[in-house]
Formats: C-alpha cells, structure tokens, sequence
C-alpha cells in the first residue's frame, strides 16, 4: 500500500495549526483545539473513518470559537488533499447516512477536485458546550473545499449534540469509503484522467 501521509502547518493572526494525517491508519487521534467538543468530534472523526490524526490548534478563543474552527476545517482538508496525491486508484464516491439516536446525518462525497457544498437542516440548540453549533456545517464547508470535493450534507434531529456528532460520523465514513484504495484499479477514476 503506498504511504497516504500528509503533514500540514497555518499560521495567521487567529490561530497557530499543526497537522499530521494518515489515510490508511488504526483510527488512533490526539487532538488539542482548546474546544472539548471539537475534540471529541475530532476524535470520532478518525476513530470512525479509520484515519490517524495528530492535531493541535492554538486559536484566538477569547473572541468566540470561529476561526479555530474554520482554520481546523481548512487544514484538515489540505491534508486529505495532499495525502491523495493525484488520487490514482480510490473509489471516489461514497454515500453514508449514520443516526445517532433520534438524530441522522446523510453525506455523498465526490472526490472530484471541483469544490461544490450543499447543506440542509438546522441545529436544534445554538450551542454544544463551547461549541457553536452552525460552525459543524462550517467546518464541512471548509474541509470539502480544501479537500477538493464535492460534498452534499443533511441532518435532521432535535438535539444538536446528537446532530453533530452524525455528522462528523458521516464525514468519516464518507471520506473513509470514498478515499479507500480498489484493488481493481490503478489509475485515476475519471473519464478526463485527472482529478
């Protein structure tokens, strides 16, 4: 299997990241945002999408929690898209829906290289902790355009930790799936051979 590694560092006047990822890992994190649940979805992120994640952020959370968790998002997506290199022999597609409890999240992923987001539903509480809720779609935003993907979401629930944390779940299963390497191909999924 070839080495699906990427380290990547930011720095600006808001936040400070450190970054190192592995595609094809054990589900192993440590992650550091200053935000406990960010963390904590962060954690479920690779556990559930199997990939190895190092974190750190160092972030401006005396104003609110917004950039630390755009910056995060972008980051994270710049990894995958390093990692994937020029994406010869994944899958591409992949479309997972995971409940968690009442709630559900639905995600379809292309990893085109052509950023397109879509979002639908609401978060039931503004509020997950120190968390503000709407910063998960944010965050999908973010990490599908750095990622180059095409990235369709959905949740629906009525309890936003719940809603979230289905859709940090989908997010790696999606990604999980749709990065995995086929053993049938060796070349780049794409009639245009590029990605």
């Amino acid at each position: 299997m070839t080495d699906r590694h990427a380290t990547v560092a930011r720095e600006t006047a808001e936040t400070e990241i450190d970054c190192t990822l592995t595609l094809d890992g054990s589900g192993d994190s440590e992650v550091d945002t200053g935000i406990g649940f960010l963390d904590h979805m962060l954690d479920a992120f690779a556990r559930h999408g199997l990939f190895d994640l190092e974190l750190t952020c160092d972030g401006d959370l005396e104003i609110d929690d917004h950039h630390t968790v755009e910056d995060v998002g972008i980051v994270l997506g710049q990894a995958f898209d390093e990692a994937l290199a020029d994406r010869s022999g994944i899958r591409r597609f992949a479309d997972r829906r995971v409940p968690m409890d009442e709630a559900q999240a639905s995600v379809v992923v292309d990893v085109s290289g052509r950023p397109y987001f879509r979002f639908d539903g609401a978060f039931s509480q503004e509020t997950v902790g120190e968390f503000t809720s709407v910063l998960a779609r944010h965050f999908a935003r973010s990490l599908g355009q750095h990622a180059g993907l095409t990235l369709h979401c959905e949740i629906e629930g009525d309890n936003a930790h719940h809603e979230v944390e289905a859709l940090f779940k989908g997010l790696a299963r999606a990604l999980d799936d749709a990065t995995r390497l086929d053993e049938r191909r060796s070349d780049t999924p794409s009639t245009k051979e590029t990605l």
